[in-house]
């Protein structure tokens, strides 16, 4: 009977086992790190660049409620939720990530430093509810293509960024609902914007006096805390504001005549603050307004008949102030809806003011500087004689006083 060696098999099998071993290491050492990716797997190089910003940047995010990194795999950047890519200017044969739409995302991270400033071909970023916090990185003033950021209703702090009046191409600023509090710098409104939204944070101190300088369309500083007078500067934007929010803060002083200059603006509104004086005759002169709201202030005297003769008014909002009389063509206003006026002065109207809040009102001098352009019309009027017919409109800047409303 002849035997099998019993050595035979032992040596075998260690053999077999430390063969597959071997085999095994190999692939492990070969296999590259997740953030030190094979560049071959990626469409383009600058993809491949800033894989591993995006992977570190998603090990930050502490809350991350629909999952949406978890679509952060892989090479196919493009494919990303959130992530959007084209041909960057200096090479239409590229590929890259030119947008970042985090809309609604609600992610949570403690910065955003060291994120958006890492994609050299950024051309927009959007960010409206989410829970970033920190500051804006300085590092994002050389984003060269970089022309939207908006960064609204988030956690955001510290004092205006002062990095972002470095970005050359910048055409939109968006930081409202966040809590940067200290002065806005004047700088900011001799940038080339079309749109600044700064309201719902903690601004304060007195406006910059270079405010007409803005080239902007859309300008709303609502809500903060700033104080002192519009700037009579104002003036100066008259070729291109169109819509201006100012509601709610502390202004003072009497409402300047020079904002019956201001030919495009369709939406004035400066109500809830503590300006005082009459409503200067040059409003009449607003011929493309549609809302003024002047409601809640220290308003006095007669509101003016060539307000109420504005062809596309759709609402006029003046209560809540000392008005002591209205005219024929303000009453049919009233009739229609169009003009409020209730809580004020004005006798023989419903809903006014006791008459002793009136008169210790008027026991205090409130006098304007240049009385003398208090009546002056700096325009034709013939368009008094045929108003429009007034509808109303959607007006783009009360859309920033939702906290999560995409206004873009």
């Amino acid at each position: 009977m002849v035997l099998f060696k019993r050595i035979s098999v032992p040596n075998f099998l260690i053999t077999f086992f430390l063969l597959s071993l071997l085999s095994v290491n190999c692939q492990i050492l070969e296999s590259p790190s997740p953030l030190v990716p094979d560049i071959t797997n990626f469409i383009d190089k600058r993809l491949a660049q800033v894989f591993p910003i995006i992977q570190t940047f998603k090990n930050t995010i502490t809350s991350d409620p629909f999952g949406i990194t978890t679509t952060w795999v892989g090479p196919n950047i493009c494919n990303y939720t959130g992530f959007y890519c084209d041909s960057p200017p200096d090479n239409i044969t590229a590929t890259t990530i030119a947008s970042i739409d985090f809309n609604g995302f609600q992610l949570a991270a403690p910065t955003l430093d060291g994120f958006i400033d890492q994609f050299p071909d950024l051309a927009i970023f959007h960010a409206n509810t989410n829970k970033f916090s920190g500051i804006i990185s300085p590092k994002v003033a050389g984003l060269e293509f970089l022309y939207e950021l908006d960064l609204s209703n988030n956690l955001l702090s510290g004092v205006f960024p002062i990095s972002v009046l470095k970005i050359p191409n910048l055409s939109l600023l968006d930081i409202r609902y966040n809590m940067f509090s200290g002065t806005v710098p004047p700088p900011i409104f001799m940038q080339k914007l079309d749109v600044l939204f700064l309201n719902n944070n903690n601004f304060m101190l007195t406006l910059p006096n270079n405010l007409g300088d803005t080239p902007v369309f859309y300008l709303t500083l609502a809500n903060n805390k700033f104080t002192g007078p519009i700037p009579r500067s104002i003036r100066k934007a008259s070729s291109t504001l169109v819509e201006v929010l100012l509601l709610n803060n502390l202004l003072t002083g009497c409402v300047p005549y020079e904002v019956g200059l201001l030919g495009n603006v369709t939406l004035f509104d400066a109500g809830g603050n503590l300006l005082t004086g009459p409503i200067p005759w040059s409003f009449g002169c607003l011929k493309k307004i549609e809302q003024l709201n002047l409601a809640r202030n220290f308003l006095y005297g007669q509101v003016p008949e060539v307000v109420c003769a504005l062809g596309n008014l759709a609402n006029l909002s003046l209560s809540n102030n000392y008005f002591t009389r209205v005219g024929p063509l303000c009453k049919k206003l009233i009739q229609k809806g169009v003009l409020d006026v209730r809580k004020n002065c004005i006798f023989g109207l419903p809903d006014q003011r006791p008459v002793r809040e009136c008169v210790a009102f008027f026991l205090i001098p409130r006098p304007c500087s240049h009385p003398a352009l208090l009546n002056f019309i700096p325009c034709e009027i013939s368009h008094w004689k045929k108003p429009h017919e007034r509808t109303k409109r959607h007006l783009l800047s009360y859309s920033t006083l939702s906290r999560t409303r995409v206004v873009w």
